[in-house]
């Protein structure tokens, strides 16, 4: 009881990328978004019975036998990533904030570069199924399986809660659905998508999901522009002379007033996706590292198109909502909540046809973000945690597999009781958080054992552990948790966003206890490099991670 008290103080924080439901009521049934969600659901459920046969091995089940394309898994990438938060959230804020909100939008798409050059070929080449595959080719197993396991696990299950969470309350918002019934209802899909479809028809979800919020978000774009005559003066000029903020919306420091905690958020937002473990294990999915780079290369054009467009139509819903008298209160304020901009917009430039067709979509963003969670969780628990750590990885196929699949309906089961054990708290989509820890743990030891040397598994797993912890304490100790949920007075640390502190804590902590380490273990590891530097640079065995 203690730990869910805990974890609900936790969940109320409004950071990082995530972004506040606020109050939400049942509406009544939107026909045709129950019409389009269920053709969704239809479709994917049937790519789901035609995937299974393919998801019967370790290699189908986890990484779709490495038989995506480049194009394709660029696509699945963008589904995977582009959130309810983004399209919602980011609108809502460039609503609210005007410029300001397009921190997030620009937070998020640095990351793909750090990827592109960084991370992708070198990963794909040295890797099998998880992220822990690539710590551990030099590092110690068991350890290092741990400590990346953990963080992997953490990052998942706040992704999780927020995304199962948010998928209660915006479907009881869009559909007029009950939130337990939502809650079950997403918790249901998610584990036959994963259980049966695997990584094939998990990426085959995510590709359909992509389409349709790129499609249905070009459409509200080129209406906006088309609105305003594709002229953009008059566009920003409409927005400025109707926002209450005025010229202000199109300058920096409404929505993060200091340096810190606009550095502190952007740091996490741009190093965060390159350790986000649900985003890393796609590129297992892929035959080579050519592929891989092609796959980041499409994604990050998927994606940075997809953020114009959520520039557009969140100044376009400041220029057409609030000219309009409909939406107005006779104070001049905003009628209905602002997290639902884009909804609103949706009705308002294509009626109740296309609001029921963007309703459809925001579910399905929801489906496609989770299942590509959960079958990383799974990865993490049966594949890093149950085969090699505890049994040494000396498990059969078949038990293995099993294992997976249990793992799979456990997580499922786990979302569903904790997005119902959090209805009635005003709960943030904790994104953010997770950006902040992947930041902080996961990318620092992922950088430094594929480029140092001297990486040894004591500095790796001490540096990663103590990471974890400061930025869990740091985040109890700001103002969002310590002063709004604790009731203190005043916080102890004065920053809502904590990687500012915690990513060069976790480098220098790794560094010092690498350099320290004077032990047999520490200079296996160093010798090791030589090894993984010509397989990371080459491919030469990836045929075996596709294969295994």
């Amino acid at each position: 009881m203690k730990a869910l008290v805990f974890l609900s103080c936790l969940l109320n924080l409004t950071f990082g990328a995530g972004f506040e439901l606020g109050e939400v009521s049942q509406k009544p049934l939107n026909i045709t978004a129950i019409t389009m969600f269920l053709l969704f659901v239809l479709a994917t459920l049937f790519i789901t019975y035609y995937s299974n046969k393919k998801s019967q091995s370790k290699s189908g089940f986890y990484t779709a036998g490495g038989n995506i394309t480049g194009m394709q898994n660029g696509m699945a990438i963008a589904g995977d990533f582009m959130s309810a938060a983004s399209f919602l959230g980011i609108t809502a804020l460039v609503f609210t904030n005007g410029f300001d909100g397009l921190i997030y939008s620009i937070g998020f798409l640095v990351g793909w570069p750090i990827i592109l050059f960084l991370i992708a070929e070198k990963f794909r080449n040295l890797g099998k199924f998880t992220f822990a595959d690539i710590t551990a080719y030099r590092l110690e197993a068991k350890p290092i399986r741990t400590i990346s396991a953990i963080s992997a696990l953490s990052v998942i299950v706040f992704y999780l809660i927020a995304q199962m969470v948010g998928a209660g309350q915006l479907i009881q918002l869009l559909f007029g659905l009950p939130y337990s019934f939502a809650v079950i209802l997403v918790g249901i899909l998610m584990i036959c998508y994963v259980t049966f479809g695997g990584m094939h028809a998990t990426t085959w979800v995510q590709i359909i999901k992509a389409i349709l919020l790129l499609s249905g978000a070009t459409f509200m774009a080129i209406m906006i522009l088309y609105l305003t005559k594709f002229d953009l003066k008059y566009y920003f000029d409409l927005a400025i002379s109707h926002h209450p903020k005025g010229e202000s919306i199109m300058k920096p420091g409404i929505f993060l007033p200091d340096t810190i905690s606009a550095l502190s958020l952007g740091l996490a937002l741009m190093f965060g996706t390159a350790g986000l473990p649900h985003i890393l294990m796609r590129f297992f999915t892929v035959k080579d590292a050519k592929e891989a780079r092609k796959s980041v290369f499409y994604a990050t054009g998927f994606i940075g198109y997809f953020y114009i467009l959520t520039f557009i139509i969140g100044f376009g819903a400041i220029a057409l909502l609030l000219s309009n008298p409909e939406f107005i209160n006779a104070d001049g304020s905003f009628k209905g909540a602002s997290n639902m901009i884009a909804v609103t917009l949706a009705e308002l430039l294509g009626g109740d046809i296309f609001l029921g067709f963007i309703s459809a979509v925001a579910f399905a963003t929801i489906l496609a973000v989770v299942a590509g969670l959960a079958i990383s969780g799974a990865g993490a628990i049966s594949h890093d945690l149950y085969v090699n750590v505890l049994k040494n990885g000396k498990v059969d196929h078949k038990s293995e597999m099993k294992i997976t699949k249990f793992a799979t309906i456990g997580i499922g089961i786990f979302a569903i009781l904790l997005g119902i054990v959090f209805e009635n708290q005003n709960v943030a989509f904790t994104v953010g958080l997770a950006f902040a820890i992947a930041a902080s743990v996961n990318f620092p030891i992922l950088l430094l054992c594929i480029y140092w040397k001297n990486l040894t598994t004591k500095g790796a797993f001490w540096g990663g552990l103590i990471g974890l912890i400061v930025v869990l304490a740091l985040v109890i100790l700001s103002p969002s948790i310590w002063v709004k949920s604790f009731g203190f007075s005043e916080a102890i640390f004065p920053y809502d966003h904590p990687a500012f502190f915690s990513m060069p804590l976790s480098f220098l902590l790794i560094y010092l206890i690498s350099k320290f380490d004077r032990s047999k273990r520490a200079q296996k590891d160093k010798e090791g490099f030589e090894t993984q530097d010509f397989r990371a640079q080459s491919g030469v065995g990836i045929s075996e991670a596709v294969a295994h």
